[in-house]
């Protein structure tokens, strides 16, 4: 018998929900299966790490009413401190090389795996019909991670895997072959040295594979959610003192920190009124 309650046969798993698992199984089960909202502060100083995270969603929602046809000169006069105004800039001065390619932001993907479905919420894709699929997404990080950390991350895998499993009505009605899709994270701050990661087959059947054992092991055998053994994590996370990992908050100066704050999903980011 399991010492915790099953989650539930309609909980949609995310690249958010499986890198919380693979980072802390308590920590998953804290945030989505006790839905609890722990007021622990996740980086110092606080309120210079607050006005970043909040720089970067301000920075988000700028992109994706662009990308929905807003005008540049009107939407200029938001990016109204000195990161914001700096990260539109670099923005508006690349083309990304996507020239001619069907785009779409905001895009919302999903597909069934292993009896529950698996979301993927994208920042811009650009297709060209039967040639390419290039993913975009946009990182506020005023460090650059390593591209060999950032290639093992979840999202990387989740978002390559679903836009070949549920993405053919953006190809013509043609499932996407693996090796025409590409994941590029564009730093703001970084604008000349973007992270690409392209696909393969055997990629994306060993993210398939992953995921679907990943989420059988959540949903019907996990027994428990016991806390990572890998403390230097718990600084950051927002849960630490509930689990008595700590009271005093990590450095924000550490990219670990900016890597789980900054994460945030579509649902976070709100249209700019006029």
């Amino acid at each position: 018998m399991r010492e915790l309650p099953a989650i539930s046969a309609s909980f949609t798993f995310s690249q958010s929900s499986l890198q919380d698992y693979s980072d802390c199984p308590r920590r998953f089960w804290l945030r989505y299966g006790e839905r609890l909202q722990w007021p622990a502060v996740e980086s110092e100083p606080t309120l210079e790490n607050e006005r970043r995270q909040q720089e970067g969603q301000h920075f988000h929602r700028l992109v994706q009413q662009h990308r929905l046809g807003l005008p540049a000169e009107k939407l200029a006069r938001f990016a109204s401190t000195a990161n914001l105004s700096r990260w539109w800039e670099n923005y508006l001065g690349d083309d990304f090389g996507i020239t001619g390619y069907a785009q779409y932001a905001e895009l919302s993907l999903s597909a069934p795996v292993a009896g529950h479905r698996l979301l993927a919420k994208y920042d811009l894709a650009a297709i060209q019909t039967g040639e390419k699929a290039l993913i975009f997404d946009w990182k506020t990080y005023h460090k650059r991670p390593r591209d060999e950390w950032m290639a093992v991350r979840w999202q990387t895998r989740v978002y390559r895997l679903l836009l070949v499993m549920a993405g053919a009505h953006l190809n013509g009605g043609i499932p996407l072959a693996p090796e025409q899709v590409e994941m590029i994270y564009w730093y703001a701050d970084f604008p000349t040295r973007p992270a690409r990661f392209p696909y393969t087959v055997a990629q994306y059947q060993r993210d398939l594979e992953a995921v679907k054992q990943l989420v059988i092991e959540i949903s019907t055998t996990r027994m428990d959610f016991p806390m990572t053994d890998e403390t230097t994590r718990c600084a950051y996370c927002t849960y630490r003192s509930y689990c008595e990992r700590g009271a005093a908050a990590g450095q924000g100066d550490n990219l670990e920190a900016e890597l789980q704050e900054y994460d945030f999903d579509f649902e976070q980011v709100q249209e700019i009124a006029f």
